[in-house]
């Protein structure tokens, strides 16, 4: 069987931590930020992770196992 390829825009965005949960940026930080407030702006910038009902997709694109 062949290998599995990685989805190249899920390896831009999402980076698996030590303790094999899946990090990524928040959005909404990209564009139009004149109008956000600057606590708004600064709770964005920090990441978090990938939701439980998400990780199996994004697992799949990373093609990491379960």
């Amino acid at each position: 069987m062949p290998k599995m390829k990685t989805n190249s825009s899920a390896k831009k965005r999402f980076t698996l931590t030590g303790t094999g949960k899946i990090a990524r940026k928040s959005a909404y930080k990209s564009h139009i930020l004149t109008k956000k407030t600057t606590k708004q702006k600064r709770n964005l910038t920090k990441t978090s992770y990938v939701s439980d009902g998400d990780m199996g997709n994004v697992k799949r694109m990373l093609c990491i196992g379960k």
